[in-house]
C-alpha cells in the first residue's frame, strides 16, 4: 500500500493529542511548520503534529505540471471541478496516520484533522466520513469539494468545525467558504466561520482563533 512521508513535531514527551494539518496545491509539510511555537494550547501539555506531504501529481490547470497535489484540479470555475476519486485516495492515505496514532494509544476523540486549501478539502472528506467520532475539524481557506457524494459518518455528526477564510482571497474565493459553512447548518453540524482581511494565507488573528478552538477541544477531552 502506498504511503505518505510526513513531518512530525511532538511539543513534550508521550503525547496523547494530535493534530494532523493538510497543506495546500504545491507546497509540502513544512508549509505550516512555523505556526507550532504559536499555538498556546500546546505550551501547556504535549501536542503531536504531524504534517504529511502530498503526493506527486499532474495537475490540469497548472498545464499538467507534476507537483505535489491532494488531487487534481480540472478547472477554475465557479465550483471548482476537482477528481474526485483521487480527493477520497488521498483522504484514505491521510488516514493511515488516524490509524497509526490510534495504535499508539491515542483515543480517537484527542485527534484533530483538518488543512488549507486543497488540504482542507480533502479534510472535509476524511473527518465527516470517517468510522470513529475525532475531535474536530478546521477548514482554512478551502471548500467542500465532495459536499454532494460524500458519505456522513454518524460517529462524526456532532463533530466541531472551525472554518476560516480570507476577504480578499482570489485563490479560492470567499463564497466558497461560505457555501461549505452553509452546506453543513443544512446537514444539522454547527460549524463556527470566521473571516478576514487577508488573501489566500494564514494571519496572527486566524492563528489565535484557531488556538482557541484547540484548547476548547483539547480541555472539553480531558
Amino acid at each position: 500500500m502506498t504511503t505518505l512521508n510526513a513531518l512530525t513535531i511532538d511539543t513534550g514527551p508521550e503525547p496523547l493529542t494530535t493534530v494532523i494539518w493538510l497543506h495546500g496545491l504545491g507546497a509540502s509539510g513544512h508549509d505550516f511548520e512555523p505556526v507550532v511555537p504559536e499555538f498556546r494550547f500546546a505550551r501547556t501539555r504535549p501536542i503531536r503534529f504531524i504534517f504529511p506531504h502530498a503526493p506527486e501529481l499532474p495537475v490540469t490547470i497548472n498545464g499538467g505540471m507534476i507537483m505535489p497535489a491532494w488531487y487534481d484540479i480540472l478547472a477554475m470555475d465557479v465550483n471548482r471541478k476537482v477528481d474526485a476519486t483521487q480527493l477520497r485516495a488521498s483522504a484514505e492515505l491521510v488516514a493511515q496516520f488516524i490509524r497509526q496514532e490510534r495504535e499508539r494509544g491515542v483515543a480517537s476523540e484527542n485527534i484533530l484533522l483538518g488543512g488549507f486549501s486543497q488540504g482542507g478539502a480533502v479534510a472535509y472528506e476524511l473527518a465527516l466520513s470517517y468510522p470513529e467520532p475525532l475531535g474536530g475539524l478546521f477548514a482554512l481557506s478551502t471548500y467542500f469539494a465532495t459536499a454532494d457524494s460524500i458519505k456522513l459518518s454518524e460517529a462524526n455528526r456532532q463533530l466541531p468545525v472551525f472554518i476560516a477564510h480570507g476577504r480578499f482571497d482570489q485563490v479560492v474565493a470567499e463564497h466558497l467558504g461560505q457555501a461549505a459553512h452553509q452546506k453543513l447548518q443544512a446537514l444539522g453540524y454547527e460549524p463556527e466561520y470566521h473571516s478576514y482581511g487577508m488573501e489566500h494565507s494564514l494571519c496572527l488573528e486566524e492563528v489565535r482563533d484557531l488556538d482557541a478552538f484547540f484548547e476548547r477541544l483539547v480541555a472539553s477531552a480531558l
